[in-house]
């Protein structure tokens, strides 16, 4: 089983505490992808500009990701240029150029409209209601959003919210969005929009899902090396729909154990720049950090 995700491609320049990479691969689509093909086969749409060093995602195709959906147009690619101090949850933005991706008008291959899983990345809420009129009867349809969203398109979003499965978004964007200080209030204010699941991402603290009378809690990977935090969210939204992907099962045991995985696949990215950790790490790699994550969680009920 596929998934189709819809999202940026860019060149991204980041500067941590512990060194830098220029024109790096970024993108929302790209950490998904990077991520998700570790458990099925991705579907990728989205758009770079002339100067796109097309070469630097054959690693990408060679892993099953399939790129007849990604346009490439007469341009400058989106760049974005940022900075993490000690605060590695937060980033500095020092500069965003948008180019082609201003321009960004998803079109659905047809080999693509078929596809039971559907992740749509965070571009404007606008182009992601376009994209639901070009895919047919998905399984799932995963949306993500940014502060830019809600304040520009907030109408957009809530009318995204009505036809959409599940929504991942962070904990401020979660208060943002719903005006709700309490992160429970939080969810369940967005679960009455419309989503069956939601999932509220904390960063070095872990990922809350929940549903209408169920919450789960996985915590993050506790990491000594932290090197870019950049795409740690795109990559545990890649894990967890890959890992559903695979599995074809929406129960909740099951995805609550597409939890873990998307936050083990979010522990992998940031222990290197861009998605470099993320074409390192084999299956083996994956297993034994899933089963670490169990032992991380699970006590004996008994003596209670």
């Amino acid at each position: 089983m596929s998934v189709l995700v819809v999202g940026s491609v860019a060149l991204d320049s980041v500067e941590t505490p512990f060194g830098r990479a220029d024109d790096a691969l970024g993108g929302s689509a790209t950490y998904f992808a990077a991520s998700a093909s570790h458990h099925t086969r991705v579907q990728l749409v989205g758009v770079v500009g002339s100067d796109y060093p097309i070469q630097k995602l054959q690693d990408l195709a060679a892993r099953g990701v399939d790129l007849s959906g990604l346009e490439q147009m007469e341009g400058e690619s989106f760049r974005w240029r940022g900075r993490y101090r000690h605060d590695l949850n937060s980033a500095e933005t020092l500069e965003t150029r948008l180019g082609v991706f201003s321009h960004f008008r998803p079109k659905i291959p047809p080999q693509f409209r078929r596809a039971k899983y559907v992740f749509l990345g965070n571009i404007d809420p606008r182009l992601q209601l376009d994209v639901l009129q070009q895919v047919e009867k998905p399984t799932l349809v995963a949306c993500d959003t940014m502060n830019f969203w809600i304040e520009s398109r907030r109408a957009d979003l809530l009318a995204l919210l009505e036809k959409v499965d599940l929504i991942t978004l962070n904990d401020a964007e979660a208060r943002q969005l719903t005006e709700q200080a309490n992160l429970v209030k939080a969810a369940r204010w967005i679960l009455s929009k419309g989503p069956r699941t939601v999932i509220i991402k904390k960063g070095e603290h872990g990922a809350f899902m929940f549903h209408a009378n169920r919450v789960f809690f996985a915590p993050a990977y506790p990491l000594e090396d932290v090197f870019d935090p950049t795409g740690a969210g795109d990559s545990f939204a890649g894990g967890f729909m890959g890992y559903l992907a695979r599995t074809d099962d929406l129960s909740e045991a099951n995805m609550r154990r597409a939890v873990v995985f998307g936050s083990a696949m979010g522990s992998f990215v940031v222990e290197g720049f861009s998605i470099a950790r993320l074409l390192e790490i084999t299956p083996d790699d994956i297993s034994r950090r899933v089963a670490e994550f169990h032992r991380l969680v699970t006590f004996d009920a008994e003596a209670l």
